[in-house]
């Protein structure tokens, strides 16, 4: 049983017939109700092929598509990468991750440069920039309670967002009505921070901390929820990731191991309690619970690292409904 930083450590193997396969191991801590994190896993695939893009001209991971085909198991995994394409700005690449002789991850990713070039974008300071989404400094915010059935509940904490979380009430100026036009959905925030104080966030961190969230059925009122029994899986069936910029190293305006997190649902029906996420991964200006003075233009100096998309199921957490999708 590992931190994450030794939990996600990959090694090259061998190639072949022109297919590198990198060699692993899913570690039995870091599952959820026995099953091990997607996004964990996933990491996993972005860690090989980060060792693999690291001495080329495309070293940064830019963007992935992840399709769960089953779920994998706390046992030694090989990934399987092939490239697809390499051009003047992006490589191609696509990931499998094989146990057993099966693949259970197939992704597609690109990597390129993540260093700025021309220029173009909105500016921080821009009225249609997006700010950071949570309200409390991280040295202000008060640690709550994570999941204790997360085999990993002992390597991560966090502070949930009180503002964000009461817009889920019935009361919330968020509920729509007959009149409304849009709107609806739920809403929900960490401080989110790695325990091992040698941790650092990377983009195979990143990857975990997008699909360690509260998903929209568990975050309804009991009253909303129907006959769904709180004692769910909730499976991901694809997951995307966008990577917006490098991660600034440690310093006073940016935390080693602290990020923000927001995320959202908006639907949630059939078949098997499809529904949708989406989630921003951003730079913490301090450490969870650090007692700095805050800095009031704290929002103005921190970047969104990356968003991420995914459809997940609801479905029964009994062994045998575990082992396929």
């Amino acid at each position: 049983m590992a931190p994450l930083r030794s939990a996600l450590v990959t090694a090259h193997k061998s190639q072949n017939g022109g297919v590198d396969v990198y060699s692993g191991a899913v570690d039995g801590e870091w599952v959820i109700k026995g099953v091990p994190n997607g996004g964990y896993v996933l990491g996993l695939a972005i860690q090989a092929c980060t060792q693999r893009q690291a001495s080329t001209s495309h070293p940064d991971i830019i963007h992935l598509t992840g399709h769960f085909l089953q779920a994998a198991s706390p046992a030694p995994i090989d990934v399987h990468i092939s490239v697809l394409k390499t051009g003047k700005q992006f490589t191609n690449l696509s990931a499998s991750l094989v146990q057993q002789g099966k693949s259970r991850i197939t992704t597609h990713i690109i990597f390129g440069s993540l260093a700025p070039s021309v220029g173009l974008g909105i500016p921080p300071n821009s009225p249609y920039a997006r700010r950071h989404p949570l309200h409390v400094h991280p040295s202000k915010a008060i640690e709550t309670r994570t999941v204790p059935r997360w085999g990993f509940a002992k390597h991560v904490r966090w502070s949930r967002d009180p503002f964000l979380h009461s817009q889920n009430f019935p009361d919330s100026l968020t509920r729509t009505n007959s009149e409304t036009v849009g709107g609806g959905g739920l809403f929900w925030g960490v401080w989110f921070q790695l325990t091992d104080p040698e941790a650092t966030i990377t983009p195979a961190v990143i990857s975990l901390i997008a699909d360690t969230i509260i998903n929209s059925p568990l975050l309804l009122p009991k009253e909303e929820r129907g006959g769904t029994p709180s004692d769910m899986w909730f499976a991901t069936l694809t997951m995307a990731l966008e990577y917006k910029c490098p991660i600034p190293p440690p310093s006073a305006d940016h935390a080693a191991r602290t990020v923000g997190v927001f995320s959202s649902g908006t639907f949630w029906g059939e078949p098997s309690g499809r529904h949708d996420v989406y989630v921003e991964i951003w730079t913490a200006p301090a450490e969870l619970g650090d007692s700095r003075p805050v800095d009031p233009d704290w929002r103005d100096k921190q970047l969104c690292l990356a968003t991420s998309t995914q459809m997940a199921l609801c479905i029964s957490a009994r062994p045998e409904a575990k082992t396929k999708l």
